[in-house]
């Protein structure tokens, strides 16, 4: 779902992280109310202020969604739904889940926490104009102006029900509770969030034949955007399904390189990294104990004339839960783990010795042939395709 991004900061907990794809929309927003917006609304002003408003205004947007985000992540973690942090992208922004809510109420009280904020943020803002209006600049209470009908619309945006905005995630609740079954609310949730993304786009199509640029950009880029998320989401909740209560011992590999901390990292790169095409290796001494792990990271970060001087030991990361899992452990929590560390090699451990590796290859192979068997098909949905 998302591309590069960078983390910004944490609060409350959350690391705060904004994608490339929103930095490219914060100058089209920027430019949008320097250019179009402001100047329509309040002529007279230098150009200087009509952008001085432009970014004030999409700076100001930027700190309300991460607000609206933050309420989306703290209702969840009241309901013990863990939130790896909120990444903003596209027009909006989203908590990040790697896992679906526990009971259908727990996704209503998380999906509506989000539009309840916006309005609120957005009557701040409102009221602050409201009574400043007159005493104040024109371009600072043209900016709180903004910032208030924004919210509004953001939160009538995101109460559409269309899988995944707001909206769509309370339907999906609806469904879930009347149905009794969330594979069934997705599939229609996400059906509906698909179709809304393709109405989308349409109307980009018909902006930009009667001349409307910049309304055209911006809703076909948010129709791609939905129908590739409804799509994205529906294929993330049937590969859950599909590896749901699978133990990893079914399909790791219980021969495992493996490589002694005493040999050197030329030892390390000549006679496995460049023979077996790993990035990772476990690190375990003669007796199988787990020490660590090296990866190529670690390799690249030594001086290359130092590789024949140096010791695996000497440059391997330590051993760590986040580089490890359990031969029991259930294939969806092992997957959640390899995205959260970004980590496509696992070492299973077991008291201590290191019984297998598990990798991302193993366990999307393990997908494809139960889809196989179990629907006649082995094509991976494409969010999981290596």
């Amino acid at each position: 779902m998302f591309g590069r991004s960078v983390t910004l900061f944490k609060m409350f907990g959350f690391a705060v992280r904004v994608d490339a794809s929103w930095l490219i929309i914060a100058v089209l927003i920027a430019w949008s109310l320097a250019v179009g917006f402001f100047p329509h609304l309040y002529p007279g002003l230098s150009h200087a202020e009509y952008w001085l408003m432009g970014i004030s205004g999409a700076v100001l947007l930027f700190v309300s969604i991460i607000i609206h985000e933050l309420a989306h992540s703290l209702v969840a973690r009241k309901d013990g739904l863990p939130i790896k942090g909120i990444t903003l992208f596209i027009f909006g922004g989203v908590a990040e889940m790697d896992q679906e809510p526990p009971s259908a109420k727990a996704e209503f009280r998380m999906a509506i926490a989000g539009p309840l904020t916006s309005v609120m943020i957005g009557g701040i803002f409102y009221a602050v104009a409201a009574a400043t209006r007159g005493s104040w600049p024109v371009a600072v209470v043209g900016v709180f102006s903004y910032l208030g009908w924004i919210n509004w619309i953001l939160a009538a945006f995101n109460m559409v029900p269309a899988f995944p905005l707001d909206g769509g995630r309370v339907l999906r609740s609806a469904l879930w509770h009347w149905k009794g079954n969330i594979w069934q609310a997705t599939q229609i949730a996400s059906a509906i969030g698909s179709g809304f993304g393709i109405l989308l786009m349409v109307l980009g199509v018909y902006r930009l034949l009667v001349g409307d640029f910049i309304g055209a950009v911006w809703w076909f880029m948010i129709g791609m955007f939905l129908r590739g998320a409804a799509q994205g989401s529906y294929q993330q909740l049937m590969v859950q399904r599909m590896l749901q209560g699978e133990p990893i011992r079914r399909f790791m590999n219980t021969n495992p390189i493996a490589v002694s901390p005493a040999i050197s990292l030329e030892d390390l790169v000549e006679n496995f990294i460049y023979k077996y095409h790993y990035k990772m290796f476990p690190v375990v001494n003669d007796s199988r104990d787990v020490l660590g792990c090296i990866t190529t990271k670690e390799v690249k970060e030594v001086p290359r004339g130092e590789w024949a001087q140096r010791s695996v030991q000497a440059a391997m990361r330590p051993y760590r839960a986040e580089d490890a899992v359990a031969p029991d452990t259930d294939a969806v929590k092992a997957l959640a783990l390899m995205r959260s560390s970004q980590n496509s090699r696992l070492m299973v451990v077991e008291d201590g010795h290191l019984v297998a590796v598990l990798t991302l290859k193993d366990l999307l192979n393990f997908l494809s042939t139960k889809l196989e068997m179990e629907s006649g098909s082995s094509r991976l949905p494409s969010a999981f395709r290596l």
